[in-house]
């Protein structure tokens, strides 16, 4: 247990509401509100996963370990492409909430749950993020950024609770790494998680493959390009990616950042 204010906010706020499900993706937010909500509520807590095109696998596989280890009921929910997002519109984070979060409302009441939590923390909203008015409409709450934790703050309490997931990078679908207005494959969606995984297992953690088509678009934290571009690094990249049907294969000199897909039109 841990003695700080805002923490024991959070902790009175689970108790309050009885029992919970919890969207779940093993990352940095959402298992620490999970591991808390455990805490608060014992056994009166689900965690639903969501499985789909485009979530990359390794981040079902990383779920479904994590609510092992903290002994949490988990029901992995399979769910394919929505029909209005299949062309990728600039609205598509939002429309997809609504429909993801609507599932596991359906799901959480069926269960006799009254209560669908997110992850969403203080620093979010400050950001570019659609989805929070879907999250809103729908009544979904996301206590985090109720009580007042930012993303530091849920590192911080995450490490001090030994949770593994405490210095994980951010991470999001692979539908923000297609340029807006492109038609959504799930070929194409495979070849880009295929092609990430390649890069966290050479040891690079922050990256992002953005495709356009025969290109791939590499982001990275500034400080590593230098080694990606190197003779022997880059050699290695090139026919990886070249194999995973990817003709050109670039560096993007601005290095990671998130929504960059925001920035332009394909």
């Amino acid at each position: 247990m841990i003695d700080h204010p805002k923490y024991n906010r959070l902790v009175s706020y689970l108790k309050d509401l009885g029992n919970v499900a919890i969207a779940f993706s093993g990352g940095v937010d959402s298992t620490f509100l999970l591991a808390v909500a455990a805490e608060a509520l014992n056994d009166n807590v689900i965690a639903l996963t969501v499985k789909a095109p485009y979530i990359a696998e390794w981040e079902i596989v990383e779920a479904v370990e994590l609510c092992r280890a903290l002994k949490i009921r988990h029901q992995i929910v399979e769910t394919d492409i929505p029909d209005n997002i299949r062309k990728n519109p600039p609205d598509r984070c939002y429309l997809c909430k609504r429909e993801i979060f609507s599932t596991l409302l359906d799901i959480a009441r069926s269960s006799g749950i009254g209560n669908v939590l997110d992850g969403t923390n203080m620093d979010d909203p400050s950001d570019h993020r659609p989805g929070i008015k879907a999250l809103k409409e729908l009544g979904i709450k996301s206590p985090l950024q109720e009580t007042g934790i930012n993303k530091a703050e849920v590192r911080r309490f995450s490490e001090m609770l030994g949770l593994p997931t405490w210095d994980k990078p951010s991470y999001a679908c692979l539908l923000t790494r297609l340029p807006h207005g492109v038609e959504i494959e799930p070929g194409e969606l495979k070849r880009i998680e295929l092609a990430e995984k390649f890069l966290m297992d050479l040891g690079y953690k922050a990256v992002r493959v953005r495709s356009h088509g025969t290109i791939a678009r590499i982001e990275a934290d500034p400080d590593i390009l230098p080694e990606l571009s190197g003779k022997n690094r880059a050699g290695m990249v090139v026919k990886k990616f070249r194999d995973l049907g990817f003709t050109f294969v670039t560096l993007d000199l601005e290095g990671y950042r998130t929504g960059s897909f925001n920035t332009f039109k394909s």
